[in-house]
C-alpha cells in the first residue's frame, strides 16, 4: 500500500496505524461477515529498528487503553480511503472489548463493493487489515538496549481498513513520529547518567589513591 499525501497528512495530525489479521466467517450461505482482532492486549510487537545494531522499539496496548476511546462512528474502508463498507452508526460494524483485545465483526453484504471485497478476502487475495487511531496517553521505557512503548489510552478509533499490501512502512513512519523524540530524551538522560557514574567512579578512585598515599607517608 503506497502512502498517499492524505495518509501523510493524517500522520502529521497525530493519527497512527497498525496492521492486523482478518478472516472470513461463514455463518450461512450469502452471509458476508469478516472478523478478527484489531489488537491484543499486553503482547509486545515490533514497531521499528532505530539503529543499525538491531535495537528495536516494541509496543503493547494496555488492557484499559480503550476505556475512554471515541468509537461512535468508526468505519471500515479499503486502504484507509474511499468508500465506506461498514460502520458503527448503521450497525454493520461491531467492536467488542474482551480480555484478549479489541474484536471486530463487519457485515460487508450491504453493497456490491462490500460483497466483492468479501470474496477477495475469502479467496485469500487479501488477508491483512490495519486500523487508524490517536494516542492520548502512552509510556516509553528503556528495556536494556531496546525500548518498549505502552499505549495506555487511545483517544479515537477512526477506521479499520482492509489493505492490499501490509503497510509496514506506513506503520513505521507513524510510530517514529511519536516515539523518536521520547527515545532521544531517554538516550540523553542515559548518556548523562553514565557520564555522572563515570565521574563518581573517578572521584572515588582519586580519593582512594590519596588515602593510600597518606597511609604510605605515615608508615
Amino acid at each position: 500500500m503506497e502512502m498517499t499525501n492524505l495518509m501523510k497528512q493524517k500522520i502529521s495530525n497525530g493519527r497512527e496505524y497498525r496492521m492486523m489479521d482478518v478472516e472470513c466467517r461463514d455463518l450461512e450461505q450469502e452471509n458476508y461477515t469478516i472478523q478478527g482482532y484489531a489488537t491484543t492486549f499486553n503482547q509486545p510487537y515490533h514497531l521499528y529498528y532505530f539503529d543499525d545494531k538491531g535495537h528495536e522499539v516494541k509496543e503493547q496496548i494496555d488492557r484499559n487503553a480503550f476505556a475512554n476511546t471515541d468509537m461512535q462512528d468508526t468505519i471500515l474502508q479499503f486502504d484507509h480511503e474511499g468508500k465506506v463498507y461498514a460502520r458503527i452508526s448503521n450497525e454493520t460494524l461491531k467492536l467488542e472489548i474482551d480480555d484478549h483485545g479489541l474484536f471486530i465483526t463487519a457485515d460487508l453484504g450491504g453493497t456490491k463493493g462490500g460483497r466483492d471485497l468479501y470474496e477477495e478476502i475469502r479467496g485469500g487475495y487479501i488477508n491483512k487489515m490495519s486500523f487508524g487511531f490517536t494516542v492520548s496517553d502512552d509510556e516509553i521505557k528503556a528495556d536494556g538496549a531496546d525500548y518498549l512503548r505502552t499505549v495506555k489510552s487511545i483517544g479515537k478509533l477512526f477506521d479499520v481498513s482492509v489493505v492490499s499490501i501490509p503497510a509496514n512502512d506506513f506503520t513505521e513512519v507513524s510510530a517514529r513520529s511519536h516515539c523518536d523524540g521520547v527515545i532521544a530524551e531517554i538516550e540523553s538522560e542515559r548518556v548523562q547518567a553514565e557520564a555522572e557514574a563515570r565521574a563518581r567512579a573517578e572521584q572515588r578512585e582519586s580519593l582512594l589513591n590519596r588515602i593510600k598515599a597518606l597511609k604510605g607517608e605515615h608508615r
